[in-house]
This record gives structure tokens, C-alpha cells and sequence, in this order.
């Protein structure tokens, strides 16, 4: 994969993939998303192949992240204040 496709991947997925309340609507938002960012990959010329041979289904990618960061929220918010 190119140097610009992993560049892209990566401040993509920062900028959009976040912790959300409900683990059971994860596999919804990652297809909502995977959907976004192969147009915002198409917008940029960076060919959806390019991306999927790197790091596979970028579905799975992106429902990966989204169940750590809910789990860490679910972590942090378990945690007794200080």
C-alpha cells in the first residue's frame, strides 16, 4: 500500500472513529463508516484495493477500533473519581 493511502487510513480513522455509548450499535457504524471513508479514499484518488490489501476489510478494521475505544470508555467510566 502507498505511503499516502496508509497516511490517509490513519488520520481518517482518528478524525472519525470514536467511542460510542452502545457496543450493540458498533457493527451499524462501522458500516456506515467503512461506506464513508471508500468515498473519502475515492475523493483523495486513493484506490479502495489499495487500503483493503494493507489492512484487509476496512469494515472489521473500523468495528475493531470502535469496540476499544467503548471498552476503554466503559473502563474509564467503571473507575471510582478521585
Amino acid at each position: 500500500m502507498s505511503e499516502h493511502a496508509i497516511e490517509f487510513l490513519q488520520e481518517w480513522i482518528g478524525e472519525k472513529v470514536h467511542c460510542q455509548s452502545s457496543l450493540d450499535r458498533i457493527e451499524e457504524q462501522a458500516e456506515t463508516l467503512a461506506k464513508e471513508c471508500a468515498a473519502k479514499a475515492a475523493e483523495a484518488g486513493i484506490p479502495l484495493e489499495d487500503i483493503q490489501e494493507e489492512v484487509g476489510d476496512i469494515q472489521e478494521l473500523i468495528a475493531s477500533r470502535l469496540e476499544e475505544a467503548a471498552e476503554a470508555d466503559q473502563e474509564n467510566s467503571d473507575k471510582p473519581a478521585e
